[in-house]
């Protein structure tokens, strides 16, 4: 029980410590096995039928990041001096029989055959149902669940002492031309979901963190 407490404590002083970090020490990078320990916690988030509907492109050449400034208004800080910058793509090609879902049905989750037709007879009723077979709502579906990933690698970033920021203030349709030309998206298969900035923060936050109560966001039926 001790140690279950103290790891709870830690966990929430982590909360604590986060905050979204407009500016970073450019002096300071973080190490590649720290960073491979946060991409690492993106890695093995949860996603829905398991099918990781993401990639993580981590923006270190200082020539994209400056093409991508003029594009990326919520960014303008973290951009030129973060450690590490993530722009998270979310999948488009997640209908029941496209290669992606196959994939992860027979060789990533290793799904006898007679399972992966059952699986898949469920999962186009899911498309065709609740997203209506329509590539937008499949797209932010997926985008959706990039989220999980993009908080989990933030609070496991605060748990080693490493800030971050979350980043949706820009312009996705030039962030996209950008990214095409640049050869990292291809065929269409993926969109722009958000960015996350890491890195170590250059000033302390200017105030306390301030939340509703417990009481105020919680409702037990």
């Amino acid at each position: 029980m001790i140690g279950t407490e103290s790891k709870k404590q830690e966990i929430l002083k982590a909360y604590q410590f986060r905050h979204a970090c407009k500016a970073f020490d450019a002096n300071k990078k973080i190490s590649d096995e720290d960073f491979y320990f946060i991409l690492e916690t993106g890695r093995l988030s949860p996603s829905s039928v398991g099918l990781e509907p993401w990639r993580f492109v981590v923006v270190q050449d200082p020539r994209l990041r400056e093409t991508l400034k003029p594009v990326c208004g919520g960014a303008q800080g973290q951009l030129p001096t973060a450690s590490h910058f993530v722009v998270i793509l979310a999948r488009k090609d997640l209908k029941h029989d496209s290669a992606h879902v196959l994939k992860m049905m027979k060789e990533v989750q290793h799904m006898p055959d007679e399972v992966v037709q059952v699986l898949s007879g469920f999962y186009k009723s899911f498309i065709e149902t609740e997203l209506e077979d329509n590539d937008r709502l499949i797209f932010e579906w997926a985008s959706k669940q990039t989220y999980i990933a993009l908080g989990n690698m933030m609070t496991a970033a605060a748990q080693i002492g490493i800030d971050s920021c979350p980043i949706e203030g820009f312009d996705k349709k030039q962030v996209t031309a950008i990214l095409q030309k640049e050869g990292v998206i291809k065929d269409n298969d993926f969109g722009v979901a958000c960015m996350v900035a890491f890195g170590y923060r250059q000033d302390d936050p200017k105030r306390p963190k301030a939340r509703q109560t417990l009481e105020e966001i919680v409702e037990w039926r």
